[in-house]
């Protein structure tokens, strides 16, 4: 072996040197470092889940001091003035000492708010501060969600609107089929995300608390705070609600709240998922066939090998995420369907791992859709020339027609326009030619009554159906009342932009 080959081998089966690039060491989520917006990233952040369980604290102490608990007003001023001082490094010695994340964090609030040391987590069970961050950070993520949603909606409806006229071949098994129009396409596209927007809306609205439930739901901690008084007890877990800023609070629960609302939840998100992967997956193809292409910068490169190359990356990002998030709420239906009993802790390390990326990954998607939708590149000379070398065997029954209401023999016709177009088709397939129909026709002393009206008989227009009409329906009828009713979201912009 040579020298540098010795060299060579050294290299690259060596171990990694002892203090290179330190700052390069550990795994880097690619949702958070690569793709997700700062706004989704923070609802489920370190910052917003500690400080919501400081939250969850003061709102108890504060309802428990109202209904008669002995807490004094200096303890809850201590508690509230503190909220945003956290020591996370004390916090993480804690929970090493104690094994237990939730008493790490007591231990390290009470260290800046000692005068209410003694009334901290009064009560409680880790799953009230667990369990109801977990649901406050879901509404804040579907609040986010919905915006998105809306913004969406409301770019793509400005491109049906302007394409609603277009005609453009149909594809039904992806094989040439009647016209519609680019417009009337993309109606489709939105009709799929209004219909999770109903579905996150209900979300939203039927959403419950867990309350202030105890160890395994049955409040017996609480009875006993407040020495059997039921009515106190039910008083509690309203007021706690109020106070975070909910109105419903689950009935009955066992430790934690039912892990069906998680499934429910990645479901939705994956609704939304899946009509962002149809919309993108027919950007690809059209892509391919250069009729409607994605945003494409100047200086974007395609391929690194084939410099002409457009390649519709951002659509492939997109299918690529999605199909990520379509595949979530399985895990979740096996969580909860593997709760035994009141409650199982093999919930948790999961959860930790499908919430967050579930609502991160579909903010990300939803910032791709928004971007491809305000910047989709209409080519109309493309898509006119397909409809025409499709059109001409559509309109023959139109032809037929015309000839029999001007006293043409409808067999006689029938049976000469089959055998100009297995000509002409094998024209297109055998030789590679254009399809020469309509000139067979025009040559065809039999189809005379119509040679001077061919070109309006074969205009693409005629051929869309009520396809304009129906975006404009459905655009008064349908979007422009969700748009109304959410015009606020369209003027919130976002902290900063996903890396598209």
């Amino acid at each position: 072996m040579s020298s540098n080959a010795e060299k060579f081998t050294e290299l690259i089966s060596g171990d990694f040197p002892e203090g290179a690039l330190p700052d390069h060491q550990v795994y880097e989520h690619p949702l958070v470092k690569r793709y997700a917006t700062k706004e989704m990233s923070f609802v489920w952040s370190p910052a917003m889940k500690f400080t919501t369980w400081r939250k969850l604290w003061i709102s108890l102490a504060t309802a428990e001091q109202e209904l008669g608990i002995e807490i004094t007003d200096e303890q809850l001023a201590q508690m509230r003035d503190k909220l945003y001082d956290i020591d996370f490094d004390f916090a993480a010695k804690k929970e090493r000492e104690f094994r237990h994340d939730v008493m790490g964090h007591v231990h390290a609030f009470g260290e800046v708010a000692p005068q209410a040391m003694p009334i901290i987590h009064l009560g409680a069970t880790s799953c009230y501060v667990g369990d109801n961050t977990d649901i406050i950070q879901i509404k804040e993520a579907l609040l986010l969600i919905k915006r998105k949603l809306v913004q969406t909606i409301d770019i793509l409806k400005q491109f049906a609107v302007k394409h609603k006229d277009l005609p453009t071949l149909g594809f039904t098994h992806y094989q040439p089929a009647q016209l519609t129009t680019v417009g009337k396409r993309c109606t489709l596209w939105m009709q799929d995300l209004l219909l999770d927007l109903y579905k996150v809306d209900q979300e939203i609205k039927d959403l419950p608390m867990r309350g202030v439930k105890g160890t395994t739901g049955t409040q017996a901690s609480f009875l006993e705070l407040f020495d059997g008084d039921h009515e106190k007890v039910k008083a509690l877990n309203k007021r706690v609600t109020e106070l975070l800023g909910f109105e419903k609070v689950i009935p009955v629960s066992g430790q934690t709240y039912t892990r069906k609302i998680d499934y429910n939840v990645l479901s939705v998100l994956s609704g939304i998922a899946q009509s962002a992967y149809k919309m993108c997956g027919d950007i690809r193809l059209l892509s391919n066939l250069k009729e409607v292409e994605e945003p494409f910068s100047k200086t974007q490169i395609g391929s690194s090998a084939m410099a002409y190359k457009r390649n519709p990356m951002r659509s492939e990002r997109v299918c690529s995420l999605a199909r990520y998030v379509m595949g979530l709420p399985n895990a979740a239906a096996n969580t909860h369907a593997n709760q035994w009993f009141e409650r199982t802790l093999d919930d948790s390390a999961i959860r930790r791992i499908y919430l967050p990326e579930g609502f991160l990954a579909v903010d990300v998607i939803l910032n791709l859709l928004s971007n491809i939708g305000d910047g989709l590149h209409v080519w109309p000379a493309v898509i006119k020339a397909r409809v025409m070398s499709e059109l001409p065997f559509m309109s023959t029954e139109v032809i037929l027609m015309e000839c029999v209401k001007k006293g043409g023999d409808r067999q006689e016709l029938h049976e000469a326009i089959r055998v100009h177009s297995m000509d002409a088709g094998a024209v297109v397939k055998g030789e590679g030619k254009p399809n020469d129909l309509m000139e067979r026709i025009a040559k065809d002393p039999m189809f005379k009554a119509v040679h001077d009206d061919l070109d309006r008989l074969i205009d693409p227009v005629l051929f869309v159906g009520r396809a304009p009409e129906q975006v404009d329906e459905f655009i008064t009828e349908e979007v422009n009342p969700v748009i109304e009713a959410n015009k606020a979201l369209l003027n919130v912009e976002s902290v900063d932009d996903v890396n598209v």
